[in-house]
C-alpha cells in the first residue's frame, strides 16, 4: 500500500558527474514542497556493450577479438566500477530523499526507442532527461537533438518530460530548443538528404524541359545546344542512378548550438543550397552547371572518404601489428615476473628458515644464560649458607662449652636440692602424722555434702589471686564475690565474713537446696572460707531495671513485659520452695532486686539465702511483702524510698499509668492483674490475712504467664517487637564459645593469641602476663614465650555478628 502511495520520479543521467548532478538538483527543487514519504527518486543509466565488438586503446578503436580475454574482463571491471562510483556520488547527493538505481544495458538497439519503451513498460509519469544523457549515449551532438525530440514527440500522454540543458529547463518549440526565458540554445532544421536532393533536382528538370518560361520551344529540339543539352541531362541522369545506388545517406537533422552558430555557418559540403526563386531565375544549362560542379564537389569527397578508409584501413594493420608485438613482451614480461616472484618467494622461505634458526639460537642463548644466572644465584646462596653455617657451629661450640659449665653448676645445685628435699620429706612425714586425724575427720563431716572441696591454691589460681579486676562489684552483698574460672567453667567465688560463723553448718546447708530458680553452690574452701556458686553472666535484675537508657548496651537489651511477667513467676516460684522447707520454713530476709540473678538466658534465680539466720524462719509475710515490691520495681521500672507508700495511695488504674515504657506496650489487663498481685502481697502486713500464702500468689502468677503466652501466640512476629528481650536473649545465648574471653568471659573487643594457642581479649592477658604469670590461663602449662599476636580473623567474625545483631527489628 505504501508503495503505490509514493510517486516516482526517474531521472536519466550520463557520465558527466557536475551536469548529473545539476539535473538532481534542478530535480529535488522541483519537487521539495512534497512531503518525503511520497518521492522516490529512480536514477536511470544506460550502460552500452561497448566491449562486444571492439575496445578503445592509444592506437585507437581495435576489434575486440585482438585482446585476450583476461585483459579484456580487467577492462570491464574497470568500467563497471567507475561506473558504480558514479551512481554512489549521485545516491550521496539527494540525501536523505529516497533514491533507488535502474541499469538498462543497451545493445543495437537505439537510445530514442530504448527510452521510448522503458516509459512503456514501466509506466514513468515523469521522466527528468539532460541533453548530455543523449550526447553520451551517441556519436555526434544532432543525433542528441534528433533524440530529444522523436521521445518528445512519440511519448505516451501520461508522462510528463522534462528536458534539462545545464540544469535549467529547457522547451521544444518547433524544432527550436529554447530556454524559460526565450533564448535559443539550439534548433533543428529539415535537410533534405542528398539522394531526396538529387531526386528533386532532376523532377524539377524534368518539370522544366516540360514546361515552365524557360523550357525550349520544340523548334529548338534538334538544335545543336538542346542536343548537347540532351545529352548532359542524360549523363546526370545516369550519375543519378549510379549514386542512388550507393549508401550516401546524411543524418536527418543537425545539432547547430551557440558554438556552432559562432564558428560555422556553412551548410554541409554536398547539400545543394539552391535560391529560393532557383526555378523562376536560372535556366536548365545555369542549373546543369551547378549540378556539374555539385557532382565534381562530391566524387572529390568519395575520393577523399576513400583515401581516408584506405588510411583507416594501414592504420589497423598497423595496430594489429603493434598488438601482436605488445602480447609478444608482455607474454616475456609476464614470464619473467612469474620467475621473479618465484625467486621472491624462494629467498623469502630461506629467509624466513634462516629467521627461525636465529630466533631458536637466540632462545637458546636465553636459557643457558639464565642458567648461569640461577647458578650463579644458588652459589651465593651456598656460599652465605657456608658463612651461616660456620657462625652457627662457632655459637654452638660455645654454648656447648657453657652448657658443660652450667651442667656442673646444676648438678652441685641438684645435691643441694636432694638434701633440702630429704630433709622436707621428713618434716613432711612428721605433719602428716599430726594432721592425720583432724583431715580424716573433716572429710567424715564434709563426704555428706556431695560437693567438691578446693584447695587455697585452687581458689587464688581461679581469682588470679583475687584480682580486683575480677571482683563483682554490683553492689548489695556482692561486693566480695570474685569472678574465677575452675575445670574450664565460669564460677562465681564469695568469701564469707567471718561473723557469718558456723561455715560447715552453712555448706551443708547450701549443699541440701537444689531449685531451678535458685543459685546452685558447686563447691567451698574451708581454708579460705569462701563458697563457689554458679556464675550468673547477664548480673542482677537491679542493674537491668535501673540502668539509664545510655547503658542498655551494657546489658544487650531492655527487660520487655512478657519477660518482667515470666520473671515474676521464677522468683516466686524460687520463694515457694523455700517456704516449704521442712521441718522450718526458710527465709530469704532480704529479697531486692540485687539479689535476684539472670542467666544467658534471662531465667531469674534468687541468691544470697541461707547465710543469714537473724529473721524468724516463721515469719515469711516479710519474703512476701518484698516480693510484692519486687512486682512493683518490675511494672514501673522504678525503685525509690517511696514506691510501697505511692503504690499504696494509687488504684490499679493509676498505678497502670506510671507502667515503664522501656518493657513495651504492656496488654492492660495482664497490667492490672500483676498489679492487683503486688498490693496484695504489699497489704500483708496491714492486717491478719491467714489465707494468703506463697502458694496462692504462685497460681495467680501462673494463670497470668499462661495469658501473657497466649498473647504473643495471637499477635504473632508483629508483637515480637514488644517480646524484644526474649529473642534478643535468645541470640545473646547463642554467642559463638570463641567469641568469649577465657578470663573475662566477656565477648571480645580486641583479640590477641598467646603462646598457647588461645585467643583473649588484649587487656586479660597483658594483665595476666603483667602480674608475672608464665603459664597458660587455660591448660596451666608453661608459656613458650609472651609475645601476643593480634586475631583480625577473629575480630573481623565478632565485628559482623554485631552488626547483624544490630540489624535486627527493635
Amino acid at each position: 500500500m505504501e508503495d503505490d502511495q509514493v510517486e516516482k520520479v526517474y531521472i536519466a543521467v550520463g557520465n558527466d558527474l557536475q551536469d548529473g548532478f545539476k539535473t538532481l538538483d534542478w530535480t529535488l527543487r522541483k519537487w521539495s514542497s512534497s512531503p518525503m514519504n511520497t518521492i522516490s527518486i529512480v536514477i536511470l543509466h544506460v550502460s552500452y556493450n561497448i566491449f562486444k565488438d571492439f575496445v578503445y586503446t592509444p592506437f585507437g578503436k581495435l576489434p575486440a577479438s585482438s585482446v585476450s580475454d583476461e585483459k579484456l574482463q580487467v577492462l570491464r571491471r574497470y568500467e563497471e566500477e567507475k561506473t558504480d562510483k558514479l551512481l554512489s556520488k549521485y545516491i550521496a547527493f539527494c540525501g536523505k530523499v529516497k533514491a533507488e538505481i535502474l541499469k538498462v544495458e543497451k545493445y543495437d538497439e537505439p537510445i530514442h526507442k530504448l527510452m521510448l519503451d522503458l516509459i512503456s513498460g514501466l509506466r514513468i509519469t515523469k521522466l527528468v532527461m539532460g541533453i548530455t544523457f543523449m550526447k553520451s549515449t551517441t556519436w555526434k551532438s544532432k543525433s542528441a537533438i534528433s533524440g530529444l525530440f522523436y521521445i518528445h514527440q512519440n511519448k505516451p500522454d501520461f508522462c510528463e518530460f522534462f528536458i534539462l540543458c545545464g540544469g535549467k529547463l529547457v522547451f521544444l518549440n518547433e524544432g527550436i530548443v529554447e530556454d524559460d526565458e526565450g533564448t535559443t540554445l539550439a534548433k533543428m532544421r529539415d535537410k533534405a538528404n542528398f539522394r531526396t536532393w538529387l531526386a528533386r533536382v532532376f523532377t524539377d528538370n524534368s518539370l522544366g524541359r516540360n514546361s515552365g518560361p524557360l523550357s525550349p520551344s520544340s523548334k529548338d529540339l534538334h538544335s545543336p545546344d538542346s542536343l548537347k543539352d540532351q545529352w548532359q541531362s542524360q549523363e546526370i541522369e545516369n550519375y543519378f542512378q549510379h549514386l542512388l545506388s550507393l549508401n550516401l545517406d546524411q543524418e536527418n537533422f543537425e545539432l547547430e548550438d551557440d558554438h556552432d552558430l559562432q564558428t560555422t555557418t556553412s551548410p554541409n559540403p554536398i547539400e545543394p543550397d539552391l535560391p529560393e526563386n532557383s526555378d523562376s531565375n536560372m535556366s536548365v544549362a545555369e542549373k546543369t552547371e551547378y549540378l556539374r560542379s555539385k557532382l565534381s564537389e562530391a566524387r572529390e569527397m568519395i575520393q577523399l572518404r576513400r583515401k581516408e578508409d584506405k588510411a583507416h584501413a594501414e592504420g589497423y594493420t598497423k595496430a594489429e601489428w603493434a598488438i601482436c608485438l605488445s602480447n609478444t613482451r608482455a607474454e616475456k614480461f609476464e614470464i619473467l615476473i612469474k620467475e621473479e616472484i618465484r625467486s621472491r618467494i624462494e629467498a623469502q622461505n630461506s629467509l624466513d628458515s634462516e629467521k627461525e634458526q636465529l630466533h631458536e639460537l637466540i632462545r637458546d642463548l636465553e636459557d643457558r644464560q639464565s642458567r648461569l644466572n640461577s647458578l650463579a644465584q644458588l652459589q651465593s646462596e651456598l656460599s652465605n649458607e657456608l658463612q651461616q653455617s660456620t657462625m652457627a657451629k662457632r655459637h654452638a661450640e660455645a654454648e656447648l662449652e657453657k652448657s658443660v659449665i652450667t651442667r656442673a653448676d646444676m648438678v652441685k645445685e641438684i645435691e643441694e636440692f636432694r638434701r633440702q628435699r630429704d630433709v622436707l620429706n621428713r618434716r613432711i612425714d612428721f605433719c602428716k602424722e599430726k594432721d592425720a586425724i583432724g583431715l580424716v575427720a573433716r572429710s567424715i563431716e564434709l563426704i555428706s555434702c556431695g560437693h567438691r572441696e578446693y584447695t587455697a591454691e585452687d581458689i587464688r589460681l581461679a581469682t588470679d589471686d583475687f584480682s580486683q579486676r575480677l571482683r563483682l562489684k554490683s553492689g548489695g552483698d556482692w561486693t566480695n564475690v570474685y569472678r574465677g574460672r575452675l575445670h574450664y567453667a565460669t564460677v562465681a567465688v564469695k568469701l564469707l565474713h567471718p561473723v557469718h560463723g558456723h561455715f560447715q553448718s552453712k555448706v551443708r546447708l547450701l549443699s541440701d537446696i537444689r531449685h531451678p530458680h535458685l543459685v546452685a553452690m558447686m563447691g567451698f574452701c574451708s581454708e579460705l572460707k569462701c563458697i563457689v556458686l554458679e556464675y550468673m553472666h547477664t548480673g542482677n535484675l537491679r542493674d537491668i531495671l535501673f540502668t539509664s537508657p545510655r547503658s542498655y548496651r551494657k546489658y544487650n537489651r531492655a527487660l520487655r513485659w512478657p519477660d518482667r511477667i515470666r520473671i515474676a513467676n521464677e522468683v516466686c516460684s524460687g520463694l515457694s520452695f523455700m517456704h516449704s522447707a521442712e521441718p522450718s520454713p526458710l527465709v530469704h530476709g532480704h529479697l531486692v532486686p540485687s539479689n535476684i540473678l539472670l542467666d544467658r538466658n534471662l531465667v531469674a534465680k534468687i541468691s544470697g539465702f541461707g547465710l543469714d539466720r537473724t529473721h524468724d524462719q516463721s515469719d515469711v509475710r516479710l519474703d512476701i511483702r518484698a516480693f510484692g515490691v519486687v512486682l512493683l520495681n518490675l511494672l514501673t521500672g522504678r525503685n525509690w524510698a517511696g514506691l510501697v507508700e505511692e503504690a499504696m495511695s494509687l488504684d490499679r488504674a493509676a498505678l497502670v499509668g506510671v507502667l515503664d515504657e522501656k518493657a513495651g506496650k504492656w496488654p492492660l489487663d495482664l497490667a492490672e492483674e500483676l498489679a492487683e498481685i503486688a498490693m496484695k502481697c504489699l497489704s500483708v502486713n496491714q492486717e491478719p490475712n491467714s489465707d494468703l500464702r506463697i502458694a496462692n500468689i504462685i497460681a495467680e502468677l501462673e494463670m497470668l504467664k499462661k495469658k501473657a503466652d497466649d498473647i504473643k501466640i495471637d499477635r504473632g512476629d508483629g508483637e515480637v517487637v514488644s517480646d524484644r528481650g526474649a529473642n534478643e536473649e535468645e541470640g545473646s545465648s547463642d554467642v559463638p564459645s570463641v567469641f568469649l574471653c577465657p578470663i573475662f568471659q566477656e565477648v571480645m573487643k580486641n583479640p590477641h593469641v598467646a603462646a598457647d594457642g588461645f585467643s583473649y581479649e588484649v587487656e586479660a592477658i597483658e594483665e595476666w602476663l603483667g602480674m608475672g604469670h608464665d603459664t597458660s590461663p587455660m591448660t596451666n602449662l608453661r608459656l613458650k614465650h609472651k609475645l601476643l599476636t593480634p586475631n583480625h580473623t577473629l575480630r573481623s567474625l565478632i565485628l559482623d555478628w554485631h552488626s547483624k545483631r544490630s540489624n535486627l527489628p527493635s
